[in-house]
């Protein structure tokens, strides 16, 4: 629901689970679909920086009297730069998954084409919602914070040797 790339209607009340023992993280993702989910602070991040781009749904994370929201990308651009990424994999024809082929099965070391995104600060690219691609101000905002559960990979520009 929160990883496809678009708006949704407010859930209402929302409650979770701790994401896992020890220091709670500032911002993280839940569930098997990696649902994200931020603090205060890094909420207040992609509100200044990315009003349009994002909806934020206040979440109760039991045991914990900190706030925390769900963070949902409201936009998905077609952007994936398959020439540029390391290795794009799309299902078969010939395969297990009739329902899939031609969709993204696995791209390794992702590039996408900035052209396509207009003017986004945090979207999820068509076809390979996995990935939450935020700008670099809201990057390096995040990482001032610091504390995450997330990692974040460049999707712009040459690779470099040890990336993959």
């Amino acid at each position: 629901m929160f990883v496809e790339g678009k708006p949704v209607p407010d859930p209402g009340p929302l409650k979770t689970k701790p994401f896992h023992h020890g220091e709670e993280r500032t911002f993280t993702v839940a569930n098997a679909d990696r649902t994200p989910i931020a603090n205060e602070q890094v909420a207040r991040a992609f509100r200044e920086f990315a009003p349009d781009d994002v909806q934020l749904f206040p979440v109760e994370v039991e045991g914990t009297p900190e706030r925390y929201y769900i963070v949902n990308a409201t936009r998905s651009f077609k952007c994936v730069d398959e020439k540029n990424s390391r290795e794009v994999q799309v299902y078969p024809s010939d395969g297990a998954v009739p329902e899939r082929v031609g969709e993204y099965r696995s791209i390794s070391g992702l590039r996408i084409d900035t052209s396509k995104i207009e003017n986004a600060r945090v979207f999820r690219p068509m076809g390979w919602e996995v990935a939450l691609i935020v700008s670099e101000e809201i990057k390096a905002r995040i990482e001032r914070i610091g504390n995450t559960g997330v990692y974040f990979n460049r999707v712009t520009g040459p690779h470099a040797s040890n990336e993959g």
